[in-house]
């Protein structure tokens, strides 16, 4: 599913290694949007819960819409970067960004917010896929596939960009909430959004010219709603969203019809993509590839827990602790530092012990880091949240480097798009968890004992995530 591309003439002497670092850049650009616009909103949930006058159940929709929409996006990626290529899904993502972020600096009605959201979700989710393609197309073109350094370098570069994004979310966020208001952790997209279109333009090479078949030329809208499975993504999002609804109904009592609901659009979305002449899920790559698919378990286990953590922790600090955002935000740089820090030590080990002993290492790490949470208290003083967070920043270079260099290592070549819309569809399904656990958790009121029940939740699954790593079947 890789796209072919064609470089222009002029730049055909020039060094292969710096055309893959400059498609490199502008990928990890693009990409950084989704994490940011994730992880930032964290710290501004209680100020845009004030202004439109709704609860913290209410605004917790602005996550889950954002991963919902999330999940769907990547997956369609792949189907039409084959119709209109790679780098036009690439800044047709980047212009939904833009007008999502401008519109929503101005609205007065939380349900065209929340709108807005799940436009901004579906523009950045396509850049993970589609920037995938282009690497990896661009690599192919220059025999660079027999030189993994460069591609791990690559790799590594829209890594580090991605987790640095989530990482400093909510530090940003703070200071931008705290100094200028809610609105600004939409504006700030703008000024990146624009430099990245301006470097895609120079550096990402041209999308080759398919030969158009009549029926295409003829018909363009009937065949992408022939490529775009809209039962199968219109039961997907049935099943996510009833799951999610029965989860947050454990605190009033089960409403079990959701959960007959999610099982039942479960099997029906089974049963369709396996007839499906072009399926939303791909069944027959997960089952196929046991390695992929245990990356894909492993994404969603580390999501749940990371997005646990860079939600939970905000919360706390405002509701319990007193801080206002600005403060909140400087508190959770210890969590965003130490990641970027050890996101270099993770590449390092990666290119020496192999991307397997990486994902053990970050699994065992975020089993003791989780664990800590439960030495937070009422109490705590201002240098135990600061080495708190900082040991939970650490196992964040670890699990990303090692699972994303597993997906492009595990995944057959022609199956590229595909593998890394699931890829960032899949995280969309644990961050969704996640908020769903925040709900569970901090229902009634956001308290320290809501903290510690996250942080025993956390670490059990990060135990589960350590033991079904040391597998190399699985793995």
């Amino acid at each position: 599913m890789a796209q072919q591309l064609a470089f222009p003439t002029s730049r055909s002497t020039e060094n292969p290694d710096k055309i893959i670092r400059k498609v490199a850049w502008v990928v990890a650009l693009g990409v950084l949007l989704n994490p940011l616009n994730s992880s930032m909103i964290a710290v501004a949930l209680l100020q845009i819960g004030n202004a439109f006058q709704v609860n913290l159940a209410t605004v917790t929709w602005l996550l889950s819409g954002f991963y919902l929409a999330g999940a769907v996006g990547p997956s369609l990626a792949g189907k039409l970067s084959d119709l209109f290529g790679a780098k036009k899904l690439f800044m047709s993502g980047l212009v939904l960004v833009l007008i999502s972020s401008l519109l929503a600096i101005w609205t007065q009605n939380f349900g065209l917010l929340l709108t807005l959201r799940i436009i901004q979700a579906l523009g950045s989710a396509v850049a993970f896929p589609a920037g995938m393609s282009m690497l990896r197309s661009t690599a192919a073109r220059h025999n660079e596939q027999d030189h993994p350094d460069r591609i791990s370098s690559a790799l590594a570069l829209v890594s580090i960009m991605a987790n640095v994004m989530a990482a400093f979310g909510p530090t940003l966020g703070g200071i931008l909430v705290g100094s200028v208001g809610w609105q600004s952790i939409f504006w700030i997209n703008i000024p990146i959004v624009l430099a990245t279109l301006f470097i895609a333009r120079l550096w990402l090479p041209k999308d080759h010219a398919r030969q158009a078949t009549s029926s295409e030329s003829g018909a363009v809208v009937s065949n992408i709603w022939s490529r775009i499975d809209i039962p199968g993504i219109t039961l997907f999002m049935v099943m996510l969203t009833t799951l999610m609804l029965f989860l947050l109904s454990l605190t009033k009592g089960m409403s079990w019809w959701l959960l007959g609901c999610a099982v039942v659009s479960m099997l029906a979305l089974m049963i369709w993509e396996k007839r499906a002449s072009n399926p939303f899920l791909n069944l027959q790559m997960l089952t196929s590839n046991r390695r992929l698919r245990s990356v894909y378990i492993q994404y969603v286990g580390v999501n749940i827990v990371f997005y646990s953590l860079f939600f939970c922790i905000p919360l706390w600090l405002s509701q319990v602790k007193g801080f206002d955002p600005k403060t909140t935000g400087l508190l959770m740089l210890p969590l965003a530092g130490l990641g970027v820090i050890m996101t270099s030590v993770a590449v390092r080990c990666n290119k020496r012990f192999g991307y397997r002993t990486t994902i053990i290492a970050g699994n065992a790490l975020l089993v003791l880091s989780t664990l800590l949470l439960l030495l937070l208290g009422d109490n705590s003083s201002i240098l135990m949240i600061v080495l708190i967070n900082a040991m939970l920043g650490i196992p964040n270079g670890f699990n990303n480097m090692g699972l994303q260099t597993a997906l492009y290592v595990v995944t057959p070549a022609e199956e590229t798009g595909a593998a890394s819309g699931l890829y960032v569809t899949f995280r969309s399904i644990g961050s969704i968890l996640s908020t769903s656990l925040l709900g569970l958790t901090f229902g009634g009121a956001i308290t320290s004992s809501g903290l510690h029940t996250i942080g025993l939740i956390t670490a059990g699954l990060s135990v589960v995530l350590f033991v079904s790593s040391l597998s190399r079947r699985l793995i």
